[in-house]
């Protein structure tokens, strides 16, 4: 492995290993199966039960066992070889979606309810959660084994890169094949997609375990990643201050809502509108990827997170759809800001036999915050009415940064050197 210091500031630097460019096609097929399956299934849920409160179900389905979860995964994620337990994440996803698919048939579901058949999806949504609470602390570990430690930060950016490639291109294809296959045959797509990885992975070796018990007790190991997190504050505010963003911010839940009811659009402008924000995010990873935001990070993600803050409020407001397009863009380019610190903050402060159960704190804190908004969001739609639930969240998330910037003197000063 080349450690000069020229590989430093190479912007591909990360890209000159083989592996990692599997890894990046495993990051991108995941993501964009997944966001293409969510974007299919919240557009069915909502055609079918025409409420809003049914689209934060699904969050809530998903983010139930990925949070419950989530310590005894990272613990056995640090205990196992992480090819291999990516493996197996990667085939239970092939089998709940094709689960998903029979459910979208209309000749496999002919004679049940409508209320069977949402039951039925979310308990696969609930299984999908399951899954999610070993892949995240498998993916985010398995990263840090294939490039040298001077290269975290460079392939953080590129990995969330092609995270946010799937992002764009899964919802928009999602909404595209709705409207010209119909819901069942784009389901067929997401199937399809899944065996990507699989390919991937087989061309990434098995790779070494540097868990040390040292004698430790099983519940010590499965906390320790936990006490990490609260005892290294940089590392907290990160996770903290994304998760409430992310929380309230979950404007993009109720796209489906919007799209119809607020908008006036169909699966295709849906489609668009689910995209937005992953091409905002897409085009900041890009940028970062040559400029690195080495100069006062912890400033810039507390003022990229207010803007976003800023954003979801105006997005509330309109009714226009392309001022909606625009504002959820730039939502994304924002939030690409905060995922690329937040990364690479995990990726440097994080030790080598830590590395699963400190990415499931994270999960828990962050990842998890999608479908627990996603709840929030539907919850708070049903109870004070679709708009005012979206401003309201953006407008807790701006206190939610005013409040970190006082009390967190570790973010105001955060350095991000390897």
């Amino acid at each position: 492995m080349d450690n000069s210091a020229s590989s430093k500031n190479d912007p591909y630097a990360s890209l000159r290993f083989p592996e990692f460019n599997y890894y990046l096609v495993i990051r991108f097929a995941l993501v964009f199966a997944l966001a293409m399956q969510f974007a299919i299934i919240e557009w069915k849920v909502y055609e079918i039960s025409k409420d809003p409160f049914s689209l934060g179900l699904i969050g809530l389905a998903e983010v139930i066992p990925a949070v419950l979860l989530a310590p005894f995964a990272g613990h056995l994620v640090d205990k196992r070889e992480k090819r291999g337990m990516l493996l197996l994440c990667v085939i239970a996803y092939i089998l709940i979606s094709t689960g998903l698919f029979l459910l979208t048939w209309d000749r496999a579901v002919a004679g049940l309810s409508t209320k069977l058949v949402l039951n039925l999806i979310y308990s696969l949504v609930f299984l999908g959660g399951i899954v999610r609470a070993f892949t995240s602390p498998a993916n985010f570990s398995l990263l840090s084994l294939l490039v040298p430690r001077q290269l975290y930060a460079n392939a953080a950016t590129w990995s969330t890169s092609a995270w946010q490639i799937g992002g764009v291109l899964g919802p928009a294809l999602g909404g595209l094949c709705i409207h010209w296959f119909g819901v069942h045959w784009s389901m067929l797509l997401v199937v399809a997609v899944f065996l990507a990885p699989l390919y991937s992975l087989i061309h990434i070796k098995a790779k070494p375990i540097h868990y040390k018990s040292q004698g430790e007790s099983f519940l010590d190991g499965l906390t320790k990643g936990m006490r990490f997190v609260w005892q290294t504050k940089v590392v907290l505010g990160a996770m903290a201050l994304d998760m409430f963003a992310v929380l309230f911010g979950g404007a993009v839940a109720m796209l489906p809502a919007f799209a119809t009811d607020i908008l006036h659009v169909d699966s295709m402008g849906y489609g668009l509108l689910r995209s937005a924000p992953a091409i905002g995010a897409l085009i900041t990873m890009f940028i970062l990827a040559h400029k690195p935001l080495v100069h006062k990070p912890g400033i810039k993600l507390l003022a990229a997170v207010f803007g976003f803050g800023l954003c979801i409020i105006v997005f509330g407001l309109s009714t226009s759809f392309i001022l909606s397009m625009a504002i959820l863009l730039v939502s994304g380019a924002l939030d690409g800001v905060s995922v690329i610190i937040r990364q690479t903050i995990l990726q440097l402060k994080t030790p080598d036999d830590m590395r699963g159960r400190v990415s499931s704190v994270s999960s828990m804190f962050v990842g998890s915050s999608n479908e627990l908004g996603a709840f929030e969001s539907g919850f708070m739609a049903r109870a004070i009415g679709l708009v005012p639930s979206v401003v309201f969240g953006g407008c807790v998330t701006l206190g939610v940064v005013i409040t970190t910037y006082i009390i967190s003197p570790a973010m105001r000063k955060l350095d991000l050197k390897p």
